[in-house]
Formats: C-alpha cells, structure tokens, sequence
C-alpha cells in the first residue's frame, strides 16, 4: 500500500507543492547563520526603521535591528514550535484514541467524557488561560499546545480504531490469544496512520498561527528572541510609517501555514482518494 501511497501523492500537485516550500523553510532555519550577515538581536539605532534596500532586504525595526535576519532565525522558533507541539499531541491524542477505542465500555466512557470536556473549551482561549499562569518562554508555549490540543486527535484516532477493531485479522489475532499490547501496536496502529499522518501535518500550520498570536500577545516568545508573532507586535505601532515590519513576517505565516496546510489536504487524498470526488 505504501508504493501505492508513493505513486499517488507523486501525482499530487497540492501535496508536491507544499512539501516544496516546507523543504525550502527548513533548510532556511538550519542554514540560517549563512544566510544573514546581521545578527537578529544587534541593535542600530541610528538605522532604525529603515526601509528595504540593497543592504536591509526587508529594512529595520524601530530598535535598528535587520527584520530579514529577524525572520530567517524566527523560522526556527515557528517550526521548532510546530514539531514539538505536534509530537506531543500525537503521542497523547493517539494513546487516549486506541485505549478507548480498543478497550471500550467503561474506559471508553470516562476517556471520551474527559475529551468532551477539552472540547467544550475553546482552544487558544485554553492556552491563554493557561500560559497566564506560567512564564512565558518557547518551551512553555510548546508544551501547553500540545497538552491542550490534543482532544481532536483522540476522537479521530477512537473512530478509527472502533472501525478497524471490528476487522476479521484484529478478530482472528484476539482468538489466538495474542497479548492486546501486541494487537494494538501491529495490527491496529499501522492501519489507523494515515489519518494520525494527515492530522499531524495540519496540525502544524495550525500550531505555528498559536504560537504567532501567543507571541503578538506579548505571551509567547519574549525579546529579543525573534519571533514572527513578536515581529508583527513592534510593527503594529508603526503601521503607517514602516509598512515592512507587519508585511514581512505575516507574509512568512501566511506562507509556512498555507504549505503545511496544502500538504495535509494533498496526503488526505492519497491515503483517501474519495475525499477529492
């Protein structure tokens, strides 16, 4: 199934295109100390809001600081902040999915209730609510997305597996007596990945426009740290008279949460093709 996977998504312009600019936005946060003669945090101030020109590609900030090298090392931040809250919602979303969805009755009945709880809430107001209480830094911003934003992913997972437990392989593996650890983890993960994959890939976009709003908020990443979201704060005073501090950087959101996005929709119609009819 995977070679068929291969050749399907090689036909997905949408899928191709996304991964395109993801590849090129991690190779610019690795390289980023080579693509930059500026330092992020330099500060300038007899450059200050300096339009862009030959030698500020996209000008300086009110503190004289180069907003292009600002974004080259903020694309770290932003994708550093995706993966990791991703991964963490992976890990929590599927483990809550398969117990529940495996082991059912009364297991099933407290797990989903609990979900149905973090549901109620809505997602980002959550986050507010909960870095309001702890320091704001990267590490903290990571790990409360990934811990308040995995209820989706559970509910996804759990109806997978409902449907997969009821399979005559899972049936068969139950008769045999096999240990249920085993029957999760090799007949029932592998065929619920393909939507755990999709969601994933959404679900980074989606966690890079929290970090950027938690950051525009003043509670995400702190200066001088570069951050896209904290970018888009210092130009939000000089909207008027230095347009390029809230072009730029909401121009690389725009683009790294659009990849990501047209990513995910691409590999949710080559694990599913009936989705794009």
């Amino acid at each position: 199934m995977w070679k068929i996977y291969l050749a399907r998504f090689k036909r997905n312009k949408l899928a191709l295109t996304g991964l395109s600019i993801i590849s090129v936005l991690t190779l610019i946060a690795i390289f980023a100390p080579y693509l930059t003669q500026y330092s992020p945090i330099e500060q300038n101030l007899l450059e200050r809001l300096q339009p862009p020109s030959a030698k500020h590609f996209f000008g300086t900030d009110d503190l004289g600081r180069d907003v292009f090298s600002r974004i080259v090392y903020g694309t770290r931040v932003s994708i550093s902040v995706g993966l990791v809250a991703v991964s963490i919602i992976v890990l929590i979303g599927t483990a809550v999915g398969l117990i529940s969805g495996y082991f059912g009755k009364k297991i099933d009945l407290v797990l989903m209730r609990f979900v149905d709880i973090m549901l109620c809430f809505p997602t980002f107001f959550l986050i507010l609510m909960v870095i309001a209480f702890l320091e704001p830094n990267i590490y903290n911003v990571m790990i409360v997305i990934g811990l308040t934003s995995w209820s989706g992913l559970a509910r996804l997972v759990r109806g997978e597996c409902l449907a997969v437990r009821e399979r005559e392989y899972v049936q068969a593996a139950q008769v045999l007596g096999l240990a249920r650890r085993r029957i999760l983890f090799v007949h029932i993960l592998p065929n619920v990945i393909a939507p755990i994959i999709v969601s994933a890939t959404l679900g980074v976009g989606s966690a890079i426009l929290i970090e950027s709003g938690l950051s525009f908020l003043g509670l995400g990443v702190q200066p001088p740290t570069p951050s896209w979201g904290n970018i888009l704060t210092s130009g939000k005073d000089y909207i008027y008279l230095a347009w390029w501090l809230s072009l730029f950087p909401g121009m690389a959101i725009l683009v790294t949460v659009l990849s990501y996005n047209l990513l995910g929709e691409g590999l949710r119609d080559v694990f599913d093709p009936r989705m794009s009819e």
